[in-house]
């Protein structure tokens, strides 16, 4: 299979691509600085020589736009959204000009499309999408029109021979240097792994060999179209989320922080405290239905996973979880 991967040097572009890669499929990524083998030049705004690797490919996943880890100004905000549906739509016209057009189009979108909420999970059938939630910041709405834009843009594509599917996916949890889970990994090693805030917000994420799996399996399945969520059916408080999380590697305590200790972190580490804040309680229910099986549905044993892996790479052994308080 030949699989082009559009903005895929970042975290979850190396996952998918060292997968498919190593299951023996042809992977091409789309990149502005290509480095690699296998790497094509492109602005992501703009049709060029590198559509010419989307005609005759069998599967497009598009991940391109801004990193979200950032801070959320005004122009920021605005890269995020201009780089997620300039891409979408430049993709969309490659896939229509193509005299052999690939037989699905994955686009990346993100679970934070749905609301802020605490009550009951979200799926794709009976989700909120998020928006106009009270009493949450007003610029968390703009995070969510980034999303629907982002899915709108591939919906109104011209593309009629290629199946779409948006990936409205959730945090993916891989032991790589600089991902999310290196960072709260980072955190909790420190001691300030404790819950923020309260720690009752929802945390919905994704172990990266179940993203690869998910991937594959909607790329086999001709019966599934639109938005499918990724994410571990089983979401959890930001409290409990964070105490698997020391537990797993070895720390006794995690120091909670208040809101505006969150606030000075984020600006600190260069990012937004919705990140933190938003309570993302989302459920994969079109991917349960359709008979997929996760490997890892539970945090604490996807937690462990991860570390042992982090551990691996490092060559530091494994030292003996130890119990957690808080």
């Amino acid at each position: 299979m030949k699989v082009v991967i559009p903005g895929g040097t970042g975290q979850v572009g190396t996952v998918l691509r060292r997968a498919l890669s190593a299951a023996g499929h042809e992977v091409v990524v789309l990149t502005r600085r290509p480095t690699r083998r296998g790497e094509v030049p492109w602005d992501g705004r703009t049709l060029g020589p590198w559509a010419e690797v989307i005609d005759g490919s069998d599967l497009v996943v598009n991940l391109a736009g801004r990193s979200v880890s950032c801070r959320y100004t005004a122009p920021n905000l605005r890269a995020m959204m201009d780089s997620r549906v300039d891409s979408a739509r430049v993709v969309g016209e490659a896939i229509a000009a193509a005299a052999a057009p690939p037989r699905v189009w994955m686009q990346m979108s993100t679970a934070t499309i749905y609301a802020h909420r605490h009550d009951a999970p979200n799926d794709e059938r009976h989700g909120v999408i998020g928006g106009a939630e009270p009493g949450v910041p007003g610029y968390w709405a703009y995070s969510v029109d980034i999303a629907k834009s982002w899915e709108r843009e591939q919906e109104r594509a011209d593309t009629p021979g290629t199946r779409k599917v948006a990936l409205r996916s959730a945090m993916v949890m891989s032991p790589d240097p600089g991902g999310v889970f290196d960072v709260l990994l980072r955190l909790a090693r420190l001691g300030l792994g404790g819950p923020v805030a309260g720690g009752a917000q929802y945390v919905s994420w994704i172990h990266d060999r179940d993203f690869v799996r998910a991937v594959e399996f909607l790329a086999d399945r001709e019966d599934i179209a639109g938005p499918v969520n990724l994410t571990a059916p089983a979401p959890l408080p930001h409290r409990l989320f964070m105490h698997a999380l020391r537990a797993a590697w070895g720390v006794p305590v995690g120091l909670p922080a208040t809101g505006w200790m969150a606030e000075i972190g984020a600006f600190a580490l260069r990012s937004d405290t919705e990140l933190l804040l938003k309570s993302r309680r989302v459920v994969p229910g079109r991917l349960v239905d359709a008979g997929f099986t996760f490997g890892h549905p539970e945090w604490r044993p996807a937690a462990d996973d991860l570390v042992r892996r982090v551990r691996g790479r490092r060559g530091t052994g494994v030292r003996r979880p130890v119990a957690t308080a808080g």
